[in-house]
């Protein structure tokens, strides 16, 4: 019975893959325009966010195609938060910096 199972090579795992997002998220999905971002892909997942929201698909090694929607977790509000202040701090450095040396 072992022998019969045959998985899906990795090109064919991307092109079952492309599909499915496509299909759940539109054909253009993949412009800029569309707000949609790749977190993390390979031949057999993909994250993709927008906003909120994560929508990650996997292929397994038959074909077939599982699709879960979730809100962002713990760990990608922190890292925001932190993304956030790290730039508030780096413009207010710059700032303080060019009023130092009289460009302001």
């Amino acid at each position: 019975m072992a022998e019969d199972i045959q998985p899906i090579p990795a090109e064919q795992a991307r092109a079952v893959l492309e599909q499915a997002i496509r299909k759940r998220l539109g054909d253009d999905w993949d412009t800029e325009g569309s707000g949609w971002a790749v977190v993390t892909s390979h031949d057999y997942m993909a994250r993709l966010n927008k906003g909120r929201v994560n929508v990650d698909f996997y292929v397994d090694l038959l074909g077939n195609v599982t699709i879960t929607e979730q809100t962002v977790n713990p760990g990608q509000e922190t890292g925001r938060l932190f993304a956030w202040m790290f730039l508030l701090v780096s413009l207010g450095v710059a700032f303080l910096l060019a009023k130092i040396v009289g460009w302001l």
